[in-house]
């Protein structure tokens, strides 16, 4: 796994449920097992039989063209140390804004800095595979909002109360999420000896209130007028994902998304 030092890298080492299975990386020294950065020699623990690389780390500010360079720097290592596939992670941002439930097919339409970064990022694997073919594979998933890793998790961690932008339908935000539970238990099925490739989107089948999650994190919600812009929904169609995983029940009620959120360290547990 690489970028065990990030948010979502620390994440899986809290969840991850096979302990000795997971070897992890980061660039700087911090709690991953090896410190390693593109560009160094390849250490001999990594040059062992790998199934699978788990390509985590990225920027979500300063140098965002990083996301694009590391993502060729996870397809180059998984070359070097014979891993027959390679995971990254994109975000639902790569579409930008519809009124309808997006699917994997759908042209990328991206807004903003990190969501180009994104597009890039996905740009440049498509441009490595095209040079050195599919020996490697590469999975790309688009992810929801994960439960607590998000901004409003930031502000659960942070407020007594939290803003939510209300629409002119009376109702706030609603968003595709995904617990982080269950986004291991998704990251652990994708790191088998599975052959398959290409984009996924991954998130709950059904979409979450915002101000739901607040509530049930045991807060109050303070209702402000959406600003010009503001975005209502964001709602992912990830039946490319049932299909795939027709057994796996990912969580949508908030509750359950906030007891994730929890377990995975994001948000404080209850006094």
């Amino acid at each position: 796994m690489l970028g065990a030092n990030g948010k979502l890298g620390r994440m899986v080492c809290r969840l991850w449920p096979s302990r000795g299975e997971l070897i992890t990386v980061a660039r700087k020294e911090g709690a991953a097992e090896v410190t390693w950065k593109p560009g160094d020699d390849v250490p001999a623990v990594l040059a062992t039989e790998t199934r699978a690389i788990l390509a985590l780390w990225g920027a979500t500010s300063g140098v965002l063209s990083d996301n694009a360079r590391l993502a060729e720097a996870a397809l180059n290592l998984a070359v070097a140390v014979g891993a027959p596939q390679v995971v990254h992670i994109s975000s639902a941002a790569v579409y930008g804004v519809a009124d309808r439930a997006l699917h994997e097919a759908d042209a990328l339409q991206p807004v903003g800095p990190y969501s180009v970064a994104k597009c890039d990022m996905e740009d440049a694997i498509a441009a490595w595979h095209r040079g050195h073919g599919e020996a490697v594979r590469s999975i790309v998933l688009r992810l929801g909002n994960v439960a607590g890793a998000d901004s409003l998790g930031q502000s659960l961690r942070r407020r007594p109360s939290v803003a939510l932008d209300r629409f002119a339908d009376g109702t706030g935000p609603q968003r595709s999420y995904i617990g982080p539970v269950d986004l291991v238990r998704v990251f652990k099925f994708l790191t088998k000896d599975i052959a398959i490739s290409g984009a996924y989107n991954v998130a709950a089948p059904q979409v979450t209130a915002m101000a739901d999650i607040v509530t049930a994190a045991g807060m109050d919600v303070r209702w402000t007028s959406a600003p010009p812009g503001a975005i209502q929904s964001v709602v992912l169609d990830t039946s490319k994902l049932g299909r795939l995983l027709p057994d796996l029940r990912i969580a949508s009620s908030p509750a359950e998304l906030v007891a994730q959120a929890r377990a995975a360290g994001f948000l404080p547990c209850p006094a």
